[in-house]
């Protein structure tokens, strides 16, 4: 929400850009030659590790962008339950009325633990907090969008 936060800055930087995947886009697969990328969220299931690598590979500029995406944060927390496989043949097969069993033709198969997006692939910037705050953010994408360096860590920003 810090994002959209950001008001009618939002409307200039939407002229200076292409958005060519996310949430709201139709694309099926992540495209070729994309500059920069803002990843939000951890990598939880088989589909998140498999985009997440293709981002990194056609990706110039990975932005690890909220705690989930840097520490893993709230979806990290079945962390400590383990091994996910016996939480679902609980919930899908032991406690259900009528089972099917544990889906796994829709429902992508959970890792084994939840990760922070660096732990899978080299990430460039890191914005934490849950949400990064607005100003933060801008001031992270401006120095991209320019090609000013910024540094590692998005805490480290100066501003003023």
């Amino acid at each position: 929400m810090s994002f959209l936060d950001l008001d009618e800055w939002l409307v200039g930087l939407a002229a200076n850009v292409d958005v060519v995947f996310g949430p709201l886009v139709d694309a099926k697969a992540y495209p070729d030659g994309v500059d920069l990328v803002l990843v939000e969220g951890a990598v939880a299931n088989e589909d998140n590790l498999e985009l997440i690598r293709a981002v990194r590979e056609k990706t110039a500029t990975v932005v690890s962008f909220g705690d989930c995406a840097v520490t893993g944060n709230v979806t990290a927390l079945r962390n400590t339950l383990g091994d996910p496989s016996p939480m679902l043949q609980r919930v899908y097969v032991d406690a259900a009325d009528r089972s099917e069993g544990v889906p796994d033709r829709v429902v992508p198969a959970l890792l084994p633990k939840v990760l922070p997006v660096h732990q899978v692939i080299p990430v460039d910037v890191f914005i934490p907090g849950c949400p990064p705050d607005a100003p933060r953010i801008k001031r992270v994408l401006e120095s991209l969008l320019v090609g000013e360096a910024v540094p590692r860590r998005a805490q480290d920003i100066r501003f003023g």
